[in-house]
């Protein structure tokens, strides 16, 4: 992964993650640990246990828990799969970062895209696949 001009804006890198419809913005800087998910803390915005745990997962991986601050905005989507988005962004950014963290995060699955999303409606069905019921008389 090369790192591209983009990337980084007056010192802070940046990365962005999606999953299902959700998209976050992820900004890291150096500093002190602390998460900030639109403006408001992590632990107030992320309720749950499991997705507090992914998304800090990529932090413990490269052991920058304690010394990068990490800013988020992210729109769309519950907020599994906001937590999902936050992941992937910030996986992004701390490659952008420092390129030696490429490799461990890569083997983790934190860097791949997950594509799984809601099937569209199609026309003449009553879901996605769903038909309408047939009768024979």
């Amino acid at each position: 992964m090369v790192i591209q001009k983009r990337d980084r804006v007056n010192g802070d890198a940046l990365g962005t993650g999606r999953r299902k419809t959700s998209i976050a913005r992820v900004r890291i800087r150096p500093g002190k640990g602390k998460i900030v998910v639109n403006g408001r803390p992590f632990d107030e915005y992320f309720t749950t246990d499991k997705e507090r745990r992914q998304v800090q997962e990529t932090l413990d991986r490269v052991g920058q828990t304690e010394s990068v601050d990490v800013l988020v905005r992210v729109s769309g989507g519950g907020t599994m799969g906001q937590a999902g988005a936050v992941r992937m962004g910030l996986a992004r950014a701390l490659v952008g970062m420092n390129q030696d963290f490429f490799q461990p995060l890569r083997d983790d699955g934190f860097l791949t895209r997950d594509s799984r999303m809601k099937e569209r409606k199609k026309y003449g069905l009553r879901g996605a696949r769903r038909g309408v019921q047939f009768s024979k008389r």
